[in-house]
């Protein structure tokens, strides 16, 4: 069925792996920096560039033995790129700078050690989920716990727990915030998918419960315009949801393909285009799970649609897939990275079918 579909995912880097299975791996978003983290309680970083022939090189960086007593479950940078958050299963949320070092231009990350600068401690259990706002001064967690803490950020490396939030009755697995807007969604072991925002006069609330998937939400991912959400469940489901008003979301589509349960999603803008206000195009969401393969889909504002433009079946082998993500730098928007229970990290280019 997929011999017919129009892009490709080409291999590009096969980066050295953890000893245990790789859990997650963020992009950086102002530099040439990947992070990925792992049951043997590391973070890894990898840097990339031209090669000089028009391809990308990448090369492990240096490996940060986080000093976290279990699993690190994920990680986050600061849209600065400066700073990097740990979410580990012993409870904690480790906060990582780079040292300076004379001479460092801070581009590949060669210079300076990365050094825990605030470890944040509150939640009962397994912290499974850490996100930065846009503007970097918010910080968001979840647990296993079943709440969600938000962390004001303050210079010198300070952070001040603003508000637990305990809407969910379940195991929280992911939080993300909204691309422009201090908007906060939550994903959970509950089937539900809540959306937080501020209220001035008193604390955050949930403002909206997203329902629809029939088992555990383990991924959600907003759009790059910010209009419309994107979910993945153990119901092997693909959801999305769109802004109709201002605390009104609704669900407009459902993708389906995978066999077993959708660990991660995520919404990236594919091929370079600027944005939803330019036609009907509303870019590339991508998708992987407990089936070991990784699916592209384009999406149209135009009833909706959405098609399946790349397939790559055992993207890991015979191993499960926990996480997909795309690159944020311009110029880099076809690429996406994923980690698996094999404790690589892959680099992935989604190319033109030839």
């Amino acid at each position: 069925m997929d011999i017919d579909l129009p892009y490709t995912l080409l291999p590009l880097a096969d980066l050295p792996a953890h000893e245990e299975r790789a859990w997650h791996v963020a992009w950086n978003p102002a530099k040439p920096l990947l992070a990925s983290c792992s049951a043997d309680k590391s973070v890894r970083l990898y840097t990339y560039a031209d090669d000089g022939a028009g391809s990308l090189k990448f090369s492990a960086v240096t490996t940060i033995p986080t000093g976290h007593s279990k699993t690190v479950r994920a990680v986050a940078w600061a849209p600065s790129g400066n700073t990097l958050a740990t979410a580990s299963f012993d409870s904690n949320i480790g906060i990582w700078e780079q040292e300076p070092d004379e001479g460092d231009d801070g581009e590949g990350g060669e210079k300076g050690d990365w050094e825990c600068v605030s470890t944040l401690e509150g939640h009962e259990t397994e912290c499974k989920s850490v996100a930065y706002s846009c503007t970097g001064t918010l910080l968001a967690s979840c647990s296993r716990d079943k709440t969600v803490w938000i962390w004001e950020v303050h210079p010198d490396a300070d952070f001040e727990c603003m508000s637990v939030l305990m809407e969910h009755t379940q195991d929280v697995k992911c939080v993300a915030w909204h691309p422009t807007e201090e908007i906060l969604a939550s994903a959970s072991y509950d089937d539900t998918i809540k959306l937080y925002v501020d209220d001035p006069s008193d604390d955050w609330f949930a403002f909206t419960t997203l329902t629809g998937h029939t088992s555990t939400v383990w991924s959600v991912a907003w759009a790059p315009w910010g209009s419309y959400l994107v979910s993945g469940s153990d119901d092997k489901s693909v959801r999305v949801w769109k802004r109709m008003a201002e605390h009104k979301w609704v669900g407009v589509l459902v993708l389906a393909g995978h066999e077993r349960s959708v660990y991660s999603v995520a919404w990236g803008k594919g091929r370079g285009r600027k944005g939803e206000e330019e036609g009907r195009y509303l870019g590339w969401i991508a998708s992987t799970g407990g089936d070991g393969s990784v699916r592209v889909w384009e999406l149209n504002k135009k009833a909706h649609r959405g098609a399946l433009i790349a397939h790559m079946p055992s993207a890991h082998g015979v191993h499960d897939v926990n996480t997909v993500t795309w690159c944020p730098r311009e110029g880099y928007e076809d690429l996406l990275a994923t980690t698996g229970d094999d404790g690589s990290t892959r680099v992935w280019k989604v190319v033109p079918t030839s």
